[in-house]
């Protein structure tokens, strides 16, 4: 830990900076999915589906460097190498080879979904060992992860 004048503890924010740089491999993942998915789509509704990839990859993105840059905030360093991610994402491998839209937006919809749960849990964690903003942090991530799996679950046909 990097000396800082945080005033939470340093068993605290060691304690935060392990849960966050765990979210920051998924986080990493998730970003690299999407633009798999991004890059690859293909079918009826091809534009509409690729530009939501692309956009909710951005946010994603965004969500990393929320991430990342709390870790710094506590006095830690960000993990954030394909390397880490690779090994300590614990979000399930995208299926490679799949072009259809209907395939994507189902793969995309479950890499969201897990990534939202892992997430929630993260906020009861960090909230249990005392750091409420980044419980904070992780709900405004949670709200927003939800709002993207609404969009994405929107491009394919309900079911009764």
């Amino acid at each position: 830990m990097i000396k800082t004048r945080n005033t939470l503890s340093a068993a605290i924010r060691t304690q935060s900076a392990k849960v966050l740089n765990t979210h920051l491999a998924a986080a990493i993942d998730l970003h690299a999915q999407l633009k798999q998915a991004h890059w690859n789509v293909r079918g009826p509704g091809f534009f509409a589906v690729h530009e939501l990839f692309d956009t909710v990859s951005t946010q994603v993105e965004d969500y990393s460097d929320l991430i990342a840059e709390r870790a710094g905030q506590l006095g830690d360093t960000a993990h954030g190498t394909i390397q880490v991610a690779v090994e300590k994402s614990g979000l399930v491998p995208y299926p490679l080879g799949i072009a259809d839209e209907h395939s994507h937006i189902f793969a995309v919809a479950g890499a969201l979904a897990a990534f939202g749960e892992m997430v929630r849990e993260a906020i009861d964690t960090t909230a249990e060992f005392g750091d409420a903003t980044t419980a904070d942090l992780f709900t405004e991530i949670s709200r927003g992860i939800d709002k993207q799996l609404w969009f994405v679950e929107s491009h394919a046909a309900p079911k009764g």
